[in-house]
Parts: structure tokens; sequence; C-alpha cells
């Protein structure tokens, strides 16, 4: 976790029972209007990878992005987006994951990355971490070196870092909520 970690938890907004009941979504939406939080939030990863040799952070579709390009900047690295499938105009590889009621998929570009090109994915949130591993597997397939996996908010009681760590890639959440916060 992040030393403004529990800062960042703190600006995060619950909304109960969205967008089904039961299930209480985490919006990001205040920590992005906030400016001394956001900059605290880019802070947070560019503290944790400022020495770390990376070519490129290859943000996921779409909340990933928001994190990604300034952090990309700061690193003065590459800049990668996955998308989801049908975004992208040149030609692509991509990968299929499952979700609770069917199955999505993501894109990278074919060029996207050298063989062995060092990469840090970054997304919003983690929950059954389905869509952070499909990008892992795609760039490994492009020949490209999962680095670590960062996100903003981690679920745990959902498995989804759990998985990615079991599927051997490191995992970084500036915070976390369980079910139960």
């Amino acid at each position: 976790m992040s030393i403004y970690g529990d800062y960042i938890k703190s600006v995060i907004r619950t909304v109960p029972d969205w967008p089904q009941p039961g299930v209480n979504f985490r919006d990001i939406t205040p920590l992005l209007q906030n400016s001394a939080a956001f900059r605290k939030l880019i802070d947070s990863f560019v503290h944790r990878y400022q020495e770390m040799d990376l070519d490129a952070i290859a943000a996921i579709d779409a909340r990933g992005f928001i994190v990604g390009a300034p952090l990309a900047y700061e690193l003065g690295c590459s800049f990668v987006p996955v998308r989801k499938k049908g975004k992208l105009p040149f030609k692509t590889i991509s990968e299929t994951y499952t979700l609770e009621y069917g199955e999505a998929e993501v894109e990278l570009h074919s060029d996207a990355f050298r063989q062995g090109d060092r990469i840090l994915i970054v997304d919003d949130l983690i929950a059954t971490g389905g869509t952070m591993l499909a990008a892992a597997k795609l760039i490994t397939r492009s020949g490209g070196q999962v680095i670590e996996t960062a996100t903003i908010v981690d679920l745990p009681d959902l498995g989804g870092a759990q998985r990615i760590r079991e599927a051997g890639f490191g995992v970084f959440a500036v915070c976390s909520f369980t079910e139960d916060e």
C-alpha cells in the first residue's frame, strides 16, 4: 500500500447498492475531482516505480488510462492502451476472459511491444482479476515482460489479486476495501 493509501481511500466514495442491491460500488470520481488527492495518487505510483527500468505502461480501457498516461509521462516511458474489442484501428491480438455474466475481450496492437520490453500494467480496480490477467497474457504473448500489475483499489474479498499472484504476477494497490467497509 502507498504512504498515501489511507488518505486516498478516504476520498473514494462508496455508493451502496449500485449497480445492484448488495454491491458497494467504489467511485473514484471524487478522487479525480480533488486536485491534491489526484496528485497524491499519481505520486503513489511514481514513487513506487521511478527506480524501476520500465519500457511502457500498459493501461486498461478506460479508467486505467486516467492513471496510466500521467504515470508514463512522469516515468519517461511509453503509454500503450489495452482496449476493449473493436477499438483499435491496426492489426491486433486479443484475449477473452470470463465475467460473472458472460465473456469479454481485450485487444492490443500487435506491434505494441518489442521482445523483452518491461511493462507495468495499470487499471483502476482489481475485483475478480479477469481483465488484468487477460492484459498480462496479451503482453506476454506479444513478447513483453510484465514487471507488475498496479491499481488504485483492490477488493481482496473478490479474490482477484490472489488470482493474479497465483498466475505469477506481482500486485500493487494504493488502497483496498473489504466488503464490510
